[in-house]
């Protein structure tokens, strides 16, 4: 049996702390499908199509990497992609519950589907999305955080 695992997440921008756990992930499973939500409660920055398209450069030279957007729920996209496993990062203690609750849920839709949760690397264990977002909307350098692709992505839309 192949292990796939789905890393889900709305991805808005992809940072270093995501790379991270990506590379980790792909060095454990035969497959990690980066599975990037619409999620329009969110209100992103990017389109879906935006985010899978600056995931995908990011990623490309990860052979066992693949990146998908979808709109429905998770465990029927896990499904789908014949996953086993879903992955989440846990950077700190304040996201333990909620991971817990959603772990929890995703059981219960679908038993044959492990949660499993990493911790990032301590360089990133501080790094969020929205903290970039808000860095790179006032100005801030931000390509200690994100690749250069997203540096230019967020320099673009802020401009």
């Amino acid at each position: 049996m192949k292990n796939i695992a789905i890393y889900p997440g709305t991805f808005d921008p992809i940072t270093l702390g995501h790379i991270d756990l990506i590379e980790r992930a792909a060095r454990m499973f035969d497959c990690v499908i980066v599975a990037i939500a619409a999620n329009p409660k969110k209100q992103p920055l990017f389109s879906m199509n935006e985010r899978v398209e600056l995931a995908t450069q990011v990623l490309r030279q990860h052979a066992n990497v693949k990146i998908s957007g979808f709109e429905n729920l998770l465990t029927d996209f896990a499904r789908e992609q014949s996953a086993n496993i879903i992955l989440r990062g846990l950077r700190a203690v304040s996201d333990f519950d909620y991971e817990f609750q959603l772990a929890g849920m995703n059981r219960h839709l679908e038993p044959e589907i492990e949660s499993l949760f990493l911790m990032p690397s301590e360089n990133y264990m501080f790094l969020s999305s929205s903290f970039v977002r808000e860095i790179a909307s006032l100005g801030g350098d931000v390509s200690q955080f994100v690749p250069e692709a997203v540096v230019a992505a967020l320099e673009k839309k802020y401009r």
